[in-house]
């Protein structure tokens, strides 16, 4: 199937890098060519009779002939070869369209002279916003570029509103794909990026909730992981538009406004019982090494309700938030 075929059934244009011809050369035939007008002009002009004489002789003929071919070749031939000549920058390339049709890509950097009624313009695109038309550039930047994007609200994978926002950083890789597939690759990236981005939150968690699998992927505490799923969707998504994406990380991840109180509240209280829990198993640990110690060295011999006593003695004064008050005994231990 030809390239005009593949177009005009929907499929993917496919990029032809061509080499154009170095620019100096045409440069040098342009100012010869400028400079033999000038000389056909001025020689036709000194063969010319005087104003009250006809043109009698062949001369005087060969004068007007001159006089005439050279000011139309000097108004028509060096304005259509300075039409021919463009510069291509480091990074940058160049689509070669010829009354509509696709001849290639200039990817060679430098100054360079190809056919003069290769078009300038690649269509044009209508801005949504101001409804005006813009024209699309034949010339494409191939650097890299970076798009932050706005802070979006979706839900996650557990209908929590979040608040969250990504940056991307992008570069066009395939120019045919870029200008004839898509209207405006730049508005096709920034409105899949945000696509994207949205299913990538509704796919995972914000963080681990209750009942959950141990290990599942959040997006507060798998960045990395989030990071590469956001890469690659986005990688699916703009290839249509033959564009590569070098980065993607998230700028931006919070709970939304009405919902952050009570999560904030809830990670409170799950921080509170985990060091809870890791105070009470110190004070366990505490307490059954002090009666192990009082045991095997023989200082008292306590019954089991001393020991119980003791032990919630012990388990208050390390439990505790604050500082326990000593009371001395000034008794026998079983007064």
């Amino acid at each position: 199937m030809s390239d005009k075929t593949a177009r005009a059934t929907g499929g993917a244009s496919v990029e032809k890098t061509i080499h154009a011809r170095s620019g100096w050369p045409l440069l040098l035939l342009t100012f010869v060519l400028a400079a033999a007008c000038v000389a056909c002009i001025v020689t036709g002009a000194t063969m010319l009779p005087p104003d009250d004489m006809p043109l009698t002789t062949p001369a005087h003929t060969m004068g007007v002939v001159l006089l005439v071919v050279g000011i139309v070749v000097l108004c028509v031939g060096p304005l259509l070869m300075l039409m021919g000549f463009f510069t291509i920058q480091p990074n940058q390339a160049r689509v070669l369209i010829l009354f509509g049709d696709y001849k290639g890509t200039v990817r060679d950097e430098g100054f360079h002279w190809a056919n003069p009624f290769y078009s300038r313009s690649a269509g044009s695109t209508i801005d949504e916003r101001t409804g005006k038309s813009t024209p699309l550039s034949t010339k494409v930047s191939l650097r890299a570029r970076t798009y932050n994007g706005e802070h979006l609200k979706v839900n996650d994978k557990c209908g929590n509103p979040i608040e969250i926002a990504d940056v991307i950083v992008w570069r066009v890789e395939n120019t045919a794909k870029a200008l004839f597939d898509v209207d405006d690759y730049n508005s096709y990236v920034h409105t899949q990026s945000e696509t994207a981005l949205r299913h990538v939150a509704t796919t995972y968690a914000y963080d681990q909730m209750p009942g959950e699998p141990e290990g599942e992927i959040t997006l507060r505490s798998n960045i990395e992981e989030v990071s590469a799923a956001l890469k690659e969707e986005l990688a699916v998504r703009l290839e249509k538009a033959g564009v590569v994406i070098d980065d993607a990380r998230l700028t931006h991840l919070a709970y939304a406004p009405e919902i952050a109180q009570a999560m904030l509240r809830r990670q409170q209280a799950d921080a509170v019982i985990a060091a809870r829990e890791k105070i009470v198993q110190g004070a366990v640990g505490m307490v059954e090494m002090a009666l192990g110690e009082l045991s095997r060295k023989n200082v008292v011999d306590l019954d089991d309700e001393r020991k119980a006593a003791m032990v919630s003695n012990l388990m208050v004064v390390l439990c505790g938030e604050s500082d326990a008050q000593p009371v001395l005994n000034t008794g026998t231990l079983y007064q």
